[in-house]
């Protein structure tokens, strides 16, 4: 950011960011993130960004002012729950489909998590903004999935196996790719509910 643009008076900059529509800023989004998933955090640069969205570096820098923030302001926007909407009526079902859909995204979602595991453990705003985007709502999701299931009489409430659930998806789906080189895709994950999951918690 050059000295010229750090002396624009508050009520300009707010003027000029206010300029920017909910389209191109996804845009901005879109285009950082893919960037991080291809090319890995480091490498990623605001003029990087500037010139595949065709934009000044100083439009970027006026709005997000760093490259950390920018970065989380793009983990908020992205943030979807997958898992809500998952009931069959029964939690073995539930968990199965609950396998397929986090493998119809597993590959995109997990490849970022790799791309930021080292820029978060530097930065608190980008590491809250990852677990609010990509963790935090799958995990109230799928534990309100498991409280369906005790409510149903399909599990005890104390069962020990419950509070591990979430660990055993997340970690499948960020451990596979270290194993193997291969995503954990629908297939993988299904069949990893129904040998795992599904024994740990007695039910079928």
């Amino acid at each position: 950011m050059t000295s010229q643009d750090a002396e624009v008076p508050d009520a300009v900059a707010a003027s000029r960011r206010s300029k920017i529509t909910p389209e191109r800023e996804r845009e901005f989004f879109d285009a950082v993130l893919e960037q991080i998933r291809e090319c890995g955090y480091d490498s990623v640069t605001m003029d990087g960004v500037a010139a595949s969205t065709r934009c000044s570096k100083s439009t970027l820098y006026r709005q997000w002012k760093t490259k950390p923030q920018f970065v989380a302001a793009a983990l908020r926007a992205s943030r979807r729950v997958r898992f809500v909407g998952i009931d069959t009526g029964s939690l073995a079902d539930d968990l199965r489909q609950v396998g397929r859909t986090a493998g119809d995204w597993s590959g995109k979602d997990t490849k970022l998590l790799q791309a930021l595991g080292h820029a978060v453990t530097s930065d608190r705003e980008l590491a809250t903004a990852l677990r609010e985007a990509l963790v935090e709502p799958e995990m109230v999701a799928l534990q309100e999935i498991l409280r369906r299931g005790v409510e149903r009489g399909e599990i005890p409430a104390d069962h020990p196996a419950l509070e591990y659930i979430p660990a055993m998806m997340f970690g499948v789906l960020r451990i596979r790719p270290i194993l193997t080189g291969e995503y954990a895709d629908a297939d993988y994950l299904v069949r990893f509910v129904e040998a795992v999951a599904l024994p740990a918690l007695g039910v079928t």
